[in-house]
């Protein structure tokens, strides 16, 4: 278990848990091919676990929303959230198999290449997100993402909205939506491939990312952060358009966690009350640490340890 801290901000996230099946490899086998690999992990993930396993350990009070099968890989998530002190709104489904994740690892560069089977998680739908609507209530931020059905997040961002909670929108995997959904979010965080599903706009670069964020403004978000791994984010709105750098925070050992490493953060950054720019920053640094360590979920710092790198950027205190 992590170093307890003092939770500050609430902080729903509905989304799936899947248990990470982890192999590294020099490169990925052709179809029909066998090759050696030089190591497995087994480890708690899923988008959605994920970023609650990083925005608790970030500070924030979280409550995470799931299903899982009534097996062993649905007991270990329920043991990690635990050990996180994440509040679990999970209801166990008989007969279906809580989700698991293959992940392929390359062992020179940390790059992923992941498929998820959701499992129990894949059956959700809007009465799972009707029967947390206190906790979206009490919450200062809603979070969720794409690997559970399209309805039940539509479902937790429409809630969200009703009750005057921000909504951060992760939409991943890849998928197309539809337009309205878009003005249903605060903050949408897509990576380089997402944003371009979403818009049509290849991306190479920052300019690049601005003018898909634009398309996505003008489908009504209110403010798009386009993650670009080891280049930074870009935060942009109507306001505003900052590009912050990557925290180089030592050699890169796996990349699979970083985006949700980064929406967890600024998650509970924004539920404590800090601002987009600050909140971005603070996601950042949660992500470069995270992409030095192995798995996803334990790959996740602590509040001191993100406090740690920003400290040493700014030289300014952060909030503990």
């Amino acid at each position: 278990m992590t170093t307890p801290v003092q939770r500050r901000g609430r902080v729903v996230i509905l989304g799936i848990y899947v248990t990470d099946l982890t192999f590294r490899a020099a490169r990925m086998p052709l179809i029909g091919e066998t090759i050696a690999g030089s190591a497995f992990a087994m480890g708690p993930g899923g988008k959605g676990s994920n970023q609650a396993v990083a925005a608790a350990r970030a500070g924030a009070d979280v409550v995470f929303c799931t299903r899982l099968g009534n097996d062993a890989f649905g007991a270990i998530a329920r043991e990690t959230w635990a050990a996180e002190g994440i509040t679990a709104r999970a209801t166990v489904i008989d007969g279906v198999s809580t989700g698991a994740a293959h992940i392929f690892v390359d062992d020179t560069t940390g790059m992923n290449a992941i498929i998820v089977a959701s499992g129990a998680a894949g059956t959700m739908n809007a009465a799972d997100v009707d029967a947390i609507e206190a906790d979206i209530a009490a919450a200062r931020v809603f979070v969720t993402q794409l690997e559970q059905p399209l309805e039940a997040a539509r479902r937790g961002l429409e809630v969200a909205r009703e009750r005057g909670v921000t909504t951060v929108f992760n939409p991943a995997p890849a998928l197309a939506l539809p337009d309205d959904i878009f003005p249903l979010c605060d903050y949408i965080t897509p990576n380089e491939t997402e944003a371009t599903a979403l818009t049509g706009v290849p991306i190479a670069n920052a300019a690049d990312a601005r003018r898909a964020a634009d398309v996505l403004l003008a489908k009504g978000v209110g403010t798009v952060i386009v993650t670009l791994g080891e280049a930074g984010a870009l935060l942009h709105s109507a306001d505003q358009s900052v590009l912050v750098p990557a925290y180089q925070c030592g050699r890169v050992v796996e990349t699979a966690g970083a985006g949700d490493g980064f929406t967890g953060g600024f998650a509970a950054a924004l539920a404590r009350g800090d601002d987009p720019l600050a909140a971005m920053r603070f996601g950042c640094a949660l992500a470069g640490i995270s992409v030095t360590r192995a798995g996803t979920a334990p790959s996740m710092p602590t509040l001191a340890e993100i406090n740690d790198v920003l400290n040493q950027s700014a030289g300014v205190p952060q909030a503990s």
